[in-house]
């Protein structure tokens, strides 16, 4: 499923989701079509602008499993920084996150079943305060790891928990707020 309610391509939509949204709902910082995760849905057209577009970075948490175990130099890289092609072809060098390697990914969200078919792998649980087109993505390759599954959990408190993939829980403006640490 795509992140979008319309699309020329035959894809999964969020509309296709059994639940009555409101016109004028849109997804805020949205997932590509080979990740899941926590995915914001409002009608506000400010939160885009408070939540990725202000001065005051907002934390993203991210699942994610890789091909083949990560070795503590390649750990030490994501979490130093290391150097991924931006917009028009620009390197960009990432700025320090928090990266641990995580045993049971499972205990974090139930729903993050290891996709054993590539072999050995390892997960992570990377937490970034920026969001570059397919940064994650792009981090792991820099490193030779290839990204297996890539589920956001988080962003600031608002987490996903126990959703289940294609749940949709509401949640009141103020708690939204609070959770977001937005004003």
């Amino acid at each position: 499923m795509v992140s979008q309610f319309v699309s020329s391509h035959s894809v999964g939509l969020l509309g296709d989701l059994d639940f009555k949204f409101p016109e004028g709902i849109h997804a805020v910082g949205r997932l590509d079509n080979h990740s899941e995760g926590l995915l914001i849905l409002t009608t506000n057209k400010k939160i885009t602008r408070l939540l990725f577009l202000s001065d005051s970075p907002h934390k993203r948490t991210y699942l994610v499993q890789v091909n083949n175990i990560l070795s503590p130099e390649s750990l030490h890289l994501l979490q130093t920084g290391v150097t991924i092609r931006v917009k028009e072809g620009k390197d960009y060098t990432t700025p320090p996150c928090s990266v641990t390697i995580v045993p049971e990914p499972e205990k974090i969200y139930p729903s993050a079943t290891t996709i054993s078919e590539y072999g050995p792998h390892t997960w992570l649980l990377i937490t970034l305060t920026e969001g570059k087109f397919h940064q994650v993505r792009k981090m792991m390759g820099a490193i030779r790891h290839r990204c297996k599954r890539l589920i956001r959990i988080s962003i600031e408190d608002l987490t996903l928990g126990s959703l289940k993939p294609g749940a949709v829980q509401e949640i009141e403006e103020t708690d939204f707020f609070e959770l977001l640490k937005i004003n």
